[in-house]
């Protein structure tokens, strides 16, 4: 008799590396994408373990290092291209500067690399800062990756079907239209839709991005810049991401006049030539957020849930996969 597949509801980012990796070990999956703009349309794609994970968050912290181990490989893997230019995170003022040096202070006692550079060195690395910079910082090892391309890459490579899930059991789906689909196992990975299922506790966390765009083709600036409350990511084709707002708003998808504006205000004192860039394109997407900002990877009720991964769904997107085939009992092929 012929095995059920092991059904991934969800296809963003994490369903469809959990998707990849059981397949790999031997299984029949099926992916259900129900089409909603998930938190991967509008992510910048940053791999940043310690800087997106607050003072004290450990567990989160020592997650998302592992899976930076795992990301230069999986992109080799998929054939998508890593941006290894590494991050300046910068400082307006003299708060802001003082934030750097606790990030610095902290990274050191992880024994990671940093360095500390006075506005000078920062310009000459990156020649668009504004010379109002107070302090900046390198992390090389922070890299870059474009979701897009990646999921892109991850559907060229697992089946996945346009269909909404309204309920799931241990070993079956039902299907908006009624109908149910048999299951080996379910895998719910559904982002901030992720609370319909077996009693989880995710909110969407509304994000604001902006997509822009410089006609002369790349160079405004190479690496990530990082403010406070901002980031530019280049995506080497003359492309930028700027974001993100994080608003705790339920599911209004509207983009707002204040989101664009607190993002291009916040680039622009340290980025000045960010205003000279096209807007092409300015999104929203919902974060999948938990009470403790950490991402629920287990079985619960016969059902395994991988979701609520918050800043982290893209470079979480290694170590989640991996954690689940875990959970499965398959072992992925060397």
């Amino acid at each position: 008799m012929t095995r059920a597949p092991i059904v991934v509801v969800g296809g963003g980012i994490i369903g469809l590396s959990i998707a990849f990796r059981v397949q790999q070990a031997g299984h029949d999956v099926r992916v259900l994408d129900s089409g909603h703009a998930g938190a991967w349309t509008v992510a910048a794609g940053m791999l940043a373990p310690v800087t997106e994970a607050e003072f004290g968050e450990q567990e989160l912290l020592a997650l998302n290092l592992e899976s930076m181990v795992r990301f230069p490989a999986f992109c080799a893997e998929l054939g998508v291209a890593l941006n290894t230019a590494g991050t300046l995170a910068v400082a307006r003022d003299d708060d802001d500067a003082a934030a750097l040096e606790r990030l610095l202070a902290f990274r050191r006692e992880l024994g990671l690399d940093a360095e500390r550079l006075l506005p000078t060195a920062a310009r000459r690395m990156e020649p668009a800062l504004a010379p109002t910079v107070r302090l900046a910082i390198h992390v090389p090892t922070d890299h870059a990756v474009d979701p897009r391309a990646l999921v892109a890459a991850l559907k060229g490579r697992v089946p996945v079907e346009h269909a909404t899930v309204t309920e799931v059991r241990p070993d079956r789906v039902t299907l908006e239209d009624g109908s149910t689909l048999d299951a080996e196992r379910v895998i719910v990975a559904a982002g901030a839709w992720s609370g319909a299922f077996v009693g989880l506790a995710v909110r969407p966390v509304k994000g604001q991005v902006l997509r822009l765009r410089d006609p002369r083709g790349p160079g405004l600036v190479e690496r990530t810049i990082r403010t406070e409350h901002a980031y530019l990511v280049p995506r080497g084709d003359g492309g930028y991401v700027l974001g993100a707002t994080s608003e705790e708003r339920g599911w209004d998808d509207m983009p707002t006049a204040g989101g664009v504006f607190e993002l291009l205000h916040d680039m622009s004192e340290v980025v000045p030539g960010v205003l000279e860039l096209d807007l092409e394109e300015i999104g929203v997407g919902f974060r999948p957020g938990t009470p403790d900002n950490l991402p629920i990877i287990e079985e619960r009720d016969g059902v395994i849930v991988a979701t609520g991964h918050f800043r982290n769904g893209v470079l979480l997107a290694p170590v989640t996969a991996d954690r689940v085939v875990a959970l499965l009992g398959a072992r992925i092929p060397a």
